[in-house]
């Protein structure tokens, strides 16, 4: 049993949602928790993380057999600052990045469980919101292999 299902299961603790957004247009990345206190805990790869309080809802994956994962989340009370970042990022032609991660309010030196990173595939503002739907890709239609056999990667084709 993991520690957030025991979580679930007695209680006791404060499971804490934390969103990172990296784009290779942006200066630094977006940090957000949920919650109304900014938190400093350390990500996976033992990066020191500042992350500030803001009104966040996350809409999980289902666990299911189904090619179509994907993470909806909506960031309430959002300045200019976000519409900036989104047009920054359009403008660029640069894919969102967000990996999601959940820690016990007990621990903060580590997530407590494995972090989810997807590909944002659409962003929209309303109001003072923000809502970004992410997603693993299209599984199921993905060639395989990857590489195609071309006679520029393997000459001998020339010959068949």
């Amino acid at each position: 049993m993991s520690l957030i299902e025991r979580v679930y299961a007695s209680g006791g603790d404060v499971i804490i949602d934390t969103l990172e957004l990296t784009c290779p247009a942006w200066t630094e990345p977006v940090l957000i928790c949920g919650g109304f206190e900014d938190v400093t805990c350390t990500a996976e790869d033992g990066r020191s993380l500042q992350l500030i309080a803001a009104g966040i809802d996350v809409s999980l994956p289902k666990k299911s057999n189904s090619a179509s994962q994907t993470l909806n989340f909506a960031i309430d009370n959002v300045l200019g600052e976000a519409q900036q970042k989104m047009d920054q990022a359009k403008a660029a032609g640069a894919p969102i990045t967000q990996t999601y991660r959940r820690y016990l309010a007990s621990d903060l030196s580590a997530p407590a469980e494995p972090p989810i990173r997807m590909k944002a595939f659409g962003a929209g503002i309303e109001g003072t919101t923000v809502q970004i739907t992410a997603g693993y890709g299209d599984l199921i239609n993905r060639a395989f292999p990857r590489d195609k056999l071309t006679t520029l990667n393997a000459p001998c084709m020339k010959y068949l």
